[in-house]
Parts: structure tokens; sequence; C-alpha cells
């Protein structure tokens, strides 16, 4: 079928004037009146499916015949009273379409003249007469016969001022479309001038508008001829734009040539002045990029990209703004490790011993390394892990990242996280945009010259988001094993594989974490170090790193295990070593001065040695107190620098039976004391509490050092034990301390922070400790050499921890309750 594309393309019958015996038609809108006079239309029609082309009511058009079906149904047509039905295809690509495959609107067609040509092929001239649709296909073979409703155009006889000035636009834009485009006959505008029917205008320029087939087809299913119009001149606006356009542009160009050519003669004459001068030239630098691609190992996607950036730039004038830019990109793409890894050591034994060598205990982490080593080196290849480690401050995190390099052989890079609120930080910057760079994940590993380094993301608990984006959420790609392997930074614009680097994020606050984020990463907790973990730490590292900063040798000076335990102890209180190493810097530096002056120093440092050399302790540990009084009972609590032991005190008051709570408590923590407190209510008469007690006597919590605020479930059992003290006047056990929550029907739940509240507990003196059964699992954790000392009681219940808590007998000078009687009212009884 032909396919007109071009505007006017169909104006008349000039192009096939030269053939004989051809029945003449009237083109306009009295020819079809005629035309209609010629025939009664049956409500049957045969009907012709043709592709590429609308035909309008009024049109004259040739169509190429080469169906057999259709070569058939036209000479029979042809012989009879020459009427089919013409609809266009819905779907080009169907050879025997089916009425689902047609359109259901179309138009009669006149066979005006038909020809056989040489080649086989038969051509039919037709006129459009008017439009039909569908009712149904009652025949499919030999060819598609059909029911049809005839339509009638709906456009009005008399035109008003705003339907007037439609039509006058439409014949304007015509003009206009006439004078843009050069490849219209001229004769164009001699058949627009002779038409004076604006509905065969309407038709005439929807036939002709260039316009897709499905846009055609609604104009032609567009009954209101007013409608009608106002599509048809969206569609002839945007092609006029379309035209001005395109004139601009081979404007523009046929100046550029100019300007191009002046150009390239300055770059001539200024390559030569390089030559001379001994500068290297754009072009030289060109080969040399052109150079380095040809050795990388990237595959073919990247390839043709850097080869399609470097023809960019190669046609970019070298003194003009844009050329840097493009430069920058270009280096950036041959100076990124493509493919490029480093080979993995897999001497398990070996890398043990790195890791021990370096870091003293994190024994969870070290064997979590060498198990993906083991893995590693078994499989070959592996999608690399993402581990997160998560602790206080101070306690290697960051640092142990080095010595997991170091055992594996690959090269180490580190991305500072805190404060970090820009998105395109992680993911670049559009190369639209004055200033744009990659982002920090594709620049690290640029600097490392590897595509398999150790990441380290320190501080990922502290990335912040704002107006800018949110970094977390950029994050996710670049940490997730399934979506790393195809990374696309902003500014890059090809993916970057990261499915082999091994990223380690530290964190001190898994809360804080994106929860998204925070499932794509392993959780590994590194706690508090022990006193004894503590010193050794020292012994084998800090000291050594000090001497060997301030100038000094091995043997010029060490300190006692007492003397480093002094330092923890005074001066120190923290779960990690990064404050230790400050204070054991401070003594470096004292002896340092006295050998540089020559004066007098202890070689060997004990505790007194310390205290001369620091000052007077800043810190003293809270230790153990008695059990004289009614209503104290130790608590162990966690803080971000390690665990500490608390007291709760409680006392009772004549009054309402009102609850107070002090020492800046948080909500958690005011809700587990309700939940003691309603608790004992409901099993006074297991513990002999008269219950008149609640309603005659205020009850007042406090809990030390109310400048401090604390908050958290765990001090429920303790808080429980305190009320039942005060209110029973019965003592507490010796040397105890409690952790754990507790719930109104009294079960005791597990709580976090085990390890540091231990430690508190074994500094402050404890010999016994009540904890949840579920905890039990935390102190088989423990090295059994750091709680030889300790006794653990695993409950289950709060009756458990009271029986275990209290003993029989009341303290010294214990308070004698005075309640009154409720069935008299003027007479007390003392308890």
């Amino acid at each position: 079928m032909n396919n007109p594309n071009d505007l006017f393309k169909h104006l008349s019958l000039s192009d096939i004037s030269d053939f004989e015996n051809i029945e003449l038609i009237p083109i306009g809108a009295e020819g079809l009146e005629n035309n209609d006079k010629m025939s009664v239309l049956s409500d049957e029609l045969p009907i012709l499916p043709i592709r590429n082309i609308v035909l309008f009511p009024g049109m004259v058009i040739p169509i190429t015949v080469s169906r057999q079906k259709s070569v058939r149904l036209v000479k029979k047509a042809y012989k009879g009273d020459r009427t089919i039905g013409v609809l266009v295809q819905a779907n080009n690509s169907k050879e025997e379409p089916q009425p689902d495959d047609l359109y259901k609107v179309g138009t009669v067609a006149h066979i005006v003249k038909m020809f056989v040509l040489p080649g086989g092929n038969t051509t039919i001239i037709v006129q459009g007469r008017k439009r039909f649709e569908v009712r149904e296909f009652i025949k499919t073979d030999p060819n598609l016969i059909a029911k049809v409703n005839y339509l009638e155009d709906n456009f009005p006889k008399k035109l008003n001022k705003e339907n007037k000035a439609l039509v006058s636009t439409l014949k304007e834009s015509a003009l206009k479309i006439l004078n843009l485009n050069p490849e219209i006959p001229r004769e164009a505008q001699i058949a627009l001038d002779n038409i004076d029917s604006s509905a065969f205008l309407v038709h005439f320029l929807s036939s002709n508008i260039n316009a897709e087939l499905k846009d055609k087809q609604e104009l032609l299913e567009t009954l209101d001829g007013i409608e009608q119009a106002t599509h048809l001149l969206e569609y002839m606006m945007k092609e006029i734009q379309h035209l001005e356009l395109k004139r601009e542009i081979q404007s523009k160009a046929s100046s550029d040539i100019d300007q191009q050519q002046r150009d390239y003669y300055i770059r001539q004459q200024i390559k030569v002045l390089q030559e001379e001068l001994g500068v290297e030239s754009p072009e030289q630098e060109l080969d040399g990029l052109r150079a380095k691609g040809a050795k990388k190992k990237w595959s073919k996607e990247v390839n043709d990209f850097f080869l399609k950036e470097l023809s960019k730039l190669q046609r970019t004038n070298s003194m003009s703004g844009e050329y840097p830019m493009l430069m920058n990109f270009v280096e950036l793409l041959v100076d990124l490790p493509w493919s490029e890894y480093t080979k993995d050591h897999f001497d398990l034994i070996k890398a043990k011993k790195i890791l021990d060598a370096d870091h003293f205990g994190l024994e969870k982490v070290k064997e979590r390394i060498i198990e993906y080593l083991a893995v590693l080196k078994m499989k070959g290849d592996m999608k690399a892990p993402i581990l997160c480690l998560y602790g206080p401050p101070g306690v290697g995190k960051t640092s142990l990242g080095k010595s997991v390099a170091k055992a594996l052989g690959r090269k180490y890079v580190r991305m500072a996280l805190g404060g970090l609120r820009d998105e395109a930080e992680i993911r670049g910057h559009r190369k639209t945009y004055i200033g744009a760079m990659p982002g920090k994940v594709i620049q690290n590993i640029k600097k490392s010259g590897s595509s398999n380094p150790v990441f380290i993301l320190d501080e990922i608990d502290k990335v912040g988001s704002d107006h800018r984006g949110d970094p977390s959420s950029a994050l996710l790609e670049v940490l997730d094993p399934e979506q790393n392997n195809s990374f696309m930074d902003n500014y890059l614009e090809v993916e970057f594989d990261l499915s082999r680097v091994m990223f380690i994020a530290t964190a001190n606050n898994l809360d804080t974490i994106h929860p998204a984020l925070r499932d794509r990463m392993e959780i590994i907790e590194v706690s508090g170090y022990t006193m004894e973990e503590k010193v050794q730490i020292a012994k084998k590292h800090l000291l050594p790193k000090q001497k060997k900063e301030h100038g000094l040798e091995k043997a010029d000076f060490s300190m006692t295990d007492t003397a480093i335990q002094k330092v923890v102890e005074g001066y120190t209180r923290e779960s990690g070593v990064r404050k230790l190493e400050q204070e054991l810097g401070k003594v470096v530096r004292k002896i340092t001065k006295s050998i540089a002056i020559g004066e007098e120093y202890p070689h060997k440092l004990q505790a007194s040695d310390v205290v001369r050399l620091l000052g007077q302790e800043n810190f003293e540990n809270d230790s153990y107190e008695s059990n004289e009084y009614a209503g104290v009972v130790t608590g162990l609590a966690w803080t971000p620098v390690g665990g500490d032991i608390l007291f709760i005190e409680t006392l009772l008051n004549r009054g309402k039976g009102q609850l107070t709570l002090s020492g800046q408590l948080g909500d958690v923590m005011k809700e587990s004391a309700m939940a003691a407190l309603s608790f004992l209510k409901a099993h006074a008469d297991l513990l002999d509490i008269d219950y008149r007690i609640f309603d005659q006597y205020n009850l007042h919590i406090h809990v030390p050092a109310g400048a401090v605020p604390k908050d958290g479930p765990s001090a429920g059992i303790t808080m429980l034990t305190a009320i039942a003290s005060a209110l029973t006047q019965r003592r507490v056990k010796p040397n105890l301390a409690m952790t754990g929550e507790i719930t109104l029907r009294g079960k005791v739940l597990p709580v976090g922070g085990i390890k540091e509240k231990i430690l508190a507990a074994k500094r402050a003196g404890i010999k016994e400790i009540i904890l949840c059964q579920k905890n039990r699992k935390d102190i088989e954790e423990i090295e059994p050499r750091y709680i030889t000392d300790l006794t653990f009681h695993f409950v289950e219940n709060a009756m458990e921890v009271l029986a275990l808590a209290l003993l029989h007998e009341q303290v010294k000078n214990p308070v004698h309750f005075v309640l009154q009687d409720e069935a008299k009212p003027n007479s007390s009884v003392v308890v």
C-alpha cells in the first residue's frame, strides 16, 4: 500500500492525468453530492483492508493492491458498481488481516480507474465518498464483507465568527507549512486557493497533514466538523514548530561551519607553537588516553562508551569551557580499576596471626573474617559480605579494617559518613552541573586502584538527611549484594561492579540506622573490654605505639600492670581504649621531658608514680554500699562508655498513696516502677504486706546522679526489690546486684549490654548477680577467667527475684508503719 507521509502529497488527479479513459469526478463538496446521487449505497459492503494511509471523503488517492484476495475483490468491484469499503489496519504486521485487526470506522470508496502493472501488482484510483461504521462482519472468505451504518458529516452550513476564524487559521497554517517546506510542490497553493467548502478543506488537510496513522484515524472518526478542525489545527501547529526548528538548526549549522573553519586554522597555529615549545598538544593527550583505554579490561559496553566520550572530546575546541570537564571525565574512566583485582591470600593461619597481633580480643569478629577466607578459599569466588561492627567508641572497630585488609592482602580505603547529608556524596553529581564529580564510593575505588578493596564505611549510624536527599537510601544499592554488581553513579553514567568489594561498616548505635540498610548488613557486636583486656592492650599495643611516636626506645621505661590498671580506673571511664591511649600519651610525654632535660625518672612506673605524673584521679568507681538501709538496691546499667552500677533508693512517708519518681528518669524507666508497684499491690498477701500501706503512705523512688538522664527497662526487677524491701523493712542480700525487665504478670525479661554490666559489677566489688534465665547465653560468651569470682542466679519470675534478694531479717531500726483501721477510723495499728 502507498505510504503518503508528506503534507499535500495527494492534491489532485494531476499525477495520473496522462492515463487514458479516466472518469473524472469533481473534487469538493459538489462532487460528493453528485457522486452520492449516482447510486444508492447498500448496507453491505465488500471491505478492502489498507495500510499506512487513511482515505477521507472527497479525496482521490492511488492504492497499490498486492494481496491476492484484495486483487480479486477490486477486479470484481470494478466490473460491478465500483463501490468498496476501505478500512485501515490497526496492526500493520498482519499479511492476512482479520476483523479484529481493522479499525471499525472507514470510508466508502468509488474506484475511478484500475491499472494492472507489468510487475503483476494492481493499482486503483479511488475517491472517498462518505464515512461508515462496521456493525458486524458477515463474511471473511473469499473476502471480507461487513454490514455497515453510514455516518453523516456534522459541519455547520453557516459559520459563526469563531468558526470562520478557525477555518481561516487552518488555511493560513497550511500556507505557512507550504512556505517552510520546500519539498511540497508549488501547485499545492493553487489547490488550496480553489477550495471553497469548509468541510472539504478540513478533509483535504486531514488527509495530507504529516501525522501518525492513529492520529489521522482519530480525525476520520471525529464526526463533529468543528471538533475535527480543532484537532487538525493542533497537528498543524506542531508541524509548523517542527519545520521552524529545522530551519533554525540549518541556519545555525551554516554559521557554525564558518566559525569552525576559523577555529581550525587558529588551532593549527596553536599546535605548531606547542610543538615548538615542547608542550603536549591536545591531540597527544587524546592519543595517550586512547592508548590507556586499549589496555583496560573493561566490557564492550564500557569500551564503546569510552570511545564515544573520547570522540566527543576530540570534536570539542580545546579552548572552550567544556573541554576540561570532558577531559576530567575521560581521565576518570581510564583511571578507574575496571575488573582489576588484587589476589587474595588464603593462608588462614597467617591471617589469624595478623588479626591476633593487631587486636586483642574481638574473637567473634576475627572468627567471622577467618570463616569468610575459608569459604573464599574453597569456592574460589563469592559475593563479598557486608559486615557491620557495632559497639561503643574506642573498641577498635575502624582499625580492624586495616588488619582485615592486611590479612587478605587487599587494598584498604576508608570513607567517613559522620554528618553526611547530601545524597550526591554517595551517587555523585550529574555532569550537567558545574563542578560535578563522582560520588565518594567511586572516588575511593579509584584511589585504591583495585576493584576488590576492603572498604570501611565509618560511623554509618551518623548519616543524616535533608532537602538534598537521604544518603542512607543511596547506600541501599551500594550495600545490597544482589544489586551492587551494577552500581550506577550519576557522574559515571555506566555501571560499575562493587560485588567483590568487602564493605565493613562501623556504628555506635543501631537505632539510628535506616531499617532497610540494617537489614542488608550482618551485625557483629563488638563489646567493651574488661580490665584485664585493657591492661594487655596497653602493654602490647598502646604503650609501644606512644613510645615510638615520642621518640623513645623500648628500654627507656616500662609500666607495671598495677600502674596501667591505675590509669584505667582513675583516669578513664569508657568501654574502649581511646581515652586510655591519650592518658598513656601524657605519661610518655612526662617521661620524654625528663629524659630530654636530664632529670631523674622511674624506669619502671608503679601506681604511685602514675598519680604523681597525671595528678589526682578524675574518676572514682562506684562501689557497693552496705545493706543497712531498707529500700536501697544495687542495679546494673549500660552507658555509651561502658557498664556502671546504680542505686535505687525507696522511701515511704505518710500520705495518700502517691508515687513520686526522681533522678531524671525516662518514660520507660517510670513505667517499670509503676509495673513493679502494681505487681506488689496485687501480691501483697504473699509477702505479708498490709494492703493499707499503699493507700496511707506515699512512695518516693529516687535514682542518684540526678543530673544524668536515665532510661530503659533493665531496672525493673531492681525497683521491684527496692519497693518490696521498703514495704517489708527486710534487708537486701549483701554484695548483690541485678538487672532485668519486669512485666505486670511478674515475668522477668532479658536485657542487653550484659558484658559491660558484669564488668561494672566486678569493679564495684559485687559477688552475686541476678539475671533473666534467657541472659544465660550472654554469660556463656564471656571468657570464664573474667567472671571466676562472680555467682549468677538466673530467674524467670519476680517471686524468684524477691526470694533471692530479700533476707528474712529486718534492717536495724526498722520503720514502724502506723495504719488506720477502716472499720474504726479513730483507731490505728502499728505494723
